[in-house]
């Protein structure tokens, strides 16, 4: 099967009305690609040889899928970011799929190559070398372990430190639940509203009593996925609106809808994201979910590899399709490729830290790192894997922007 049908073959289960928009955002740059092609590099990661050591895989650890949020202390973490995709599988998919991504935003940014080498081989290094400590630790060293906001910044200039960290506490405010409530609330005839968009979000076309229905279905089954304690909590918050979002890249088209709550004290405000979840791209090579909900599938892989996760953490079942609910932003701090790009070589080895920490909670520490060894040819062969897909990724690109400029795909960049 080609990259382009595999892409195709994912249609049936999103939205057809925003298959322009997805094929439009991922045309724009082979990064953009990369991003929206989990399933194509799936595919080719499950017809080579791999390791057989198993962990909770990412599934899709590209390195713009590390970033930072609020543990349930309220202090910034930073630590894989994305499961969607998540299932147990090869340790060292996740990483190959890390190394790419660095090559593939260091060609879309304008990155010198040697800085995406050596960024490259610091992915690798952070995750070998972490490993390892991690093989000669105890069980809840490695479960208790975590790294906060300044583990990304240890090796930066202080200059450049201290402008990133400034950086970082400023979007950790605008990302909060009230600068979030501010930029996206307005008010219609005396009615607090999520704002519309149309790349973004929508009020769909849904009589008052059906969306009552609907959400009622949500608020219910989602109170039985989340701990007795919580939904207590939960239980103090009333929907005052809903909307559809569009989201990320790879996502395009997957039915996400945000709701707004309000707390009983009226003096809080809470939005709660319910994210559409189909079978992982790597279940076809790697066998079925041990969830039947795939909403449960990413609520227990994200638990699994995080230090820490956001205590409203749940899924549904509405209409038979799968979703998980999480908080939206909550002091989500996601970079841009722009805002790496003098510091990539250490930013990447921060990612590959962390994604060691996830696999050593869920994986045989030892036995990776016995896998790995002390020479370098476990290295070489990641790397030389990333250089090679990276160019197939450029190529598989151009394919999809030719199959748009021949009319044989559609895409546009509009939404509903």
């Amino acid at each position: 099967m080609s990259a382009l049908d595999r892409l195709r073959a994912q249609e049936s289960v999103r939205d057809r009305e925003l298959l322009p928009l997805r094929y439009a955002r991922m045309a724009s740059s082979p990064w953009a690609y990369l991003r929206g092609a989990a399933a194509v590099m799936a595919a080719d990661l499950g017809v080579r040889k791999h390791s057989g050591l198993t962990a909770q895989m990412c599934g899709d650890a590209h390195i713009l899928n590390f970033g930072l949020w609020a543990s349930p202390e309220r202090q910034l973490l930073f630590d894989a970011r994305d499961f969607d995709e998540t299932l147990p599988g090869p340790f060292e998919w996740d990483l190959k799929r890390l190394t790419t991504s660095i090559f593939v935003l260091a060609e879309t940014e304008g990155i010198a190559r040697s800085t995406a080498e050596d960024a490259a081989v610091a992915a690798v290094d952070g995750y070998r070398t972490a490993m390892r400590r991690y093989a000669r630790s105890g069980e809840l060293e490695i479960w208790y372990d975590r790294f906060t906001a300044d583990m990304p910044l240890e090796h930066l200039t202080s200059a450049f430190a201290k402008e990133a960290k400034h950086t970082i506490d400023k979007q950790a405010a605008k990302r909060s639940q009230e600068g979030t409530a501010r930029q996206l609330i307005t008010v219609v005839d005396g009615r607090r509203r999520i704002s519309d968009d149309p790349l973004k979000r929508r009020h769909f076309q849904l009589s008052d009593e059906e969306e009552i229905s609907v959400y009622e279905q949500i608020f219910d089954t989602y109170l039985a996925s989340i701990p007795p304690h919580l939904a207590r909590l939960v239980g103090r918050f009333t929907r005052i609106d809903t909307v559809q979002q569009v989201v990320g890249v790879g996502s395009v088209g997957m039915r996400v809808y945000l709701h707004l709550m309000e707390g009983d004290s009226r003096r809080q405000s809470v939005f709660f994201q319910v994210k559409q979840a189909t079978s992982s791209v790597y279940e076809e090579f790697l066998g079925p979910s041990a969830y039947d909900n795939h909403g449960e599938r990413v609520v227990v892989g994200q638990r699994l590899m995080q230090s820490a996760s956001d205590i409203f953490l749940g899924y549904v079942r509405v209409d038979e399709n799968d979703y998980y609910v999480r908080q939206f932003r909550d002091m989500k701090i996601i970079p841009s490729g722009r805002e790496i790009a003098g510091y990539l070589p250490q930013f990447a080895s921060a990612c590959g830290v962390a994604l060691a920490k996830s696999h050593a909670r869920s994986g045989e520490p030892e036995a990776i790192a016995g896998y790995i060894g002390k020479g370098e040819a476990f290295a070489a062969g990641i790397l030389d894997f990333a250089r090679a897909y990276a160019d197939q990724t450029s190529t598989d690109h151009a394919d999809l922007v030719t199959a748009i400029a021949a009319g044989d795909v559609e895409a546009a960049e509009r939404g509903w």
